[in-house]
Formats: structure tokens, C-alpha cells, sequence
């Protein structure tokens, strides 16, 4: 399997790719983990919810290391109750702090961080993977 990448016009000297598959259940975690040893690397792995099962977003920045997210049928980012609670129980009366809580828990910090590397291979080319595993 080749990669076409191009150069990142947002990090000089960098360059990236874009890679869309499609496997079993799990693949999502196994291709995050793979990926996590690469210190220098930026990178999102989404798997798509299914019949009965939940999705996933790991989102890795060298500066903040990985976020894992559940996500819905359609991508959402999904916060666990007891998430909410701690939130709120941490945040108390503060509404600033339940903000801040509420953002982590989102992965909001990963989000602006790649934001930008998105916006820059809009036009790039896609693989698609079948039957992967």
C-alpha cells in the first residue's frame, strides 16, 4: 500500500496524507495505537458507528498526546454522564470552570489545534481501504 503526500503548507517541511478505510470493529484503536509512537506526528482516526456498536474519534498532537472520544451515528462527540457530573461537580457554582471542563471533555484543545491541518489538504487525494483485517 502507497501513500500520495504532498506538502503541508502549514508546518514548513512537513507533508501529509489523507487514508479513509474501511475494517472490523476495533481497527479504529489498533490503527491509533500504531500511530501513537510517532512523536512528531499529527494525526485523526475516526471509525464510524454502526448497528449496535459506537463510533470512536482518537485525535493525537505532539503537544497534548492522544484524546479518545465516543461518538453517534452521524459523528458527534458523545460525553459519558459521570463526564457531565464530574464536570459539574468540579465546576460548582463557576460557570467559567464548568466551560473548561466541558471543552476538555470534548477535546476542544485537539480540535483548534488540527483544525488548520484540515483545512489544508481540502483538495487532496483519498484511498479507500476495503475488507481491511
Amino acid at each position: 500500500m502507497n501513500f500520495d503526500w504532498t506538502a503541508q503548507p502549514v508546518l514548513k517541511g512537513s507533508q501529509r496524507t489523507e487514508f479513509y478505510w474501511e475494517g472490523p470493529r476495533g481497527t479504529g484503536a489498533k490503527l491509533a495505537s500504531a500511530l501513537r509512537g510517532w512523536e512528531h506526528l499529527r494525526y485523526e482516526v475516526t471509525e464510524d458507528a454502526g448497528l449496535g456498536t459506537d463510533g470512536g474519534r482518537w485525535m493525537h498532537t505532539p503537544d497534548l498526546g492522544i484524546f479518545f472520544a465516543q461518538t453517534d451515528t452521524v459523528g458527534n462527540v458523545v460525553i459519558p454522564e459521570d463526564r457531565i457530573r464530574y464536570a459539574m461537580e468540579v465546576a460548582g457554582a463557576n460557570a467559567v470552570e464548568l466551560h473548561r471542563e466541558l471543552r476538555l471533555a470534548l477535546g476542544q484543545a485537539w480540535d483548534d489545534e488540527l483544525e488548520v491541518f484540515r483545512h489544508a489538504g481540502q483538495d487532496s487525494a483519498v484511498v479507500w481501504l476495503h475488507k481491511v483485517g
